[in-house]
Order: C-alpha cells, then sequence, then structure tokens
C-alpha cells in the first residue's frame, strides 16, 4: 500500500512555520546574513582575511560561514554588509486608514 505524501504550504517563513517565537527576526536574519555569505563568496575571502574586513574574530567567521546567523543581531549584520561596501536602504511604511502604506526610505 502506497501512502501519500503529505504537503503543507509555507507561510513563507519557516521558522514561523515551525511555530517558533521568534521567528519574524530569525527569518530577518536569515535573509541578511544570506546576502553577506554571497558577497563574501564572490570575492573568494579566506577566512583571517573577511576576519579583518569585518571586524570580528576567526571564530565568528567561520559560525557566520555556516550560516549560524541567531549568534549575530540584525544590527550587526547590516554592520557586516556595510563594512563590505553595500548601501543599505531600509523602507518603513506605515498603513493609514485606507489600508494604503506611506513610505519613507532611509539609506545607511
Amino acid at each position: 500500500m502506497t501512502q501519500e505524501p503529505f504537503f503543507e504550504e509555507s507561510s513563507g517563513n519557516v521558522f514561523s512555520d515551525l511555530g517558533l517565537e521568534d521567528a519574524d527576526e530569525l527569518f530577518t536574519r536569515g535573509k541578511i546574513g544570506i546576502q553577506v555569505i554571497r558577497l563574501l563568496k564572490q570575492r573568494n575571502l579566506k577566512q583571517h582575511e573577511i576576519s579583518q574586513i569585518l571586524g570580528i574574530p576567526q571564530p565568528e567567521v567561520s559560525n557566520l560561514m555556516n550560516g549560524e546567523f541567531q549568534r549575530f543581531s540584525e544590527g550587526k549584520l547590516l554592520i557586516f554588509l556595510k563594512r563590505l561596501d553595500m548601501e543599505i536602504t531600509l523602507h518603513l511604511r506605515h498603513r493609514n486608514s485606507e489600508n494604503q502604506f506611506a513610505e519613507t526610505a532611509i539609506v545607511l
């Protein structure tokens, strides 16, 4: 007897789907962290070079490159992007009474 596979549609945030309390924070860290790793891999840097650029000890570089983003705050990950010469733009949205968004952009 063959059993039908069970599929559940994702919300787009795996941490939320798992029921984790800090799901939004973990998801944000993951998205930022992945961008940091992509930039570092594009540069083909050794861990000691990454350590110097990001201003963190080599063991923390290892954690970062292994995707252990929970070890870094969102702010720290954004600092890494700035140290990699990236311009960061935050889009702030406030919902008004007509369910439309008023948006402000801040460039860091």
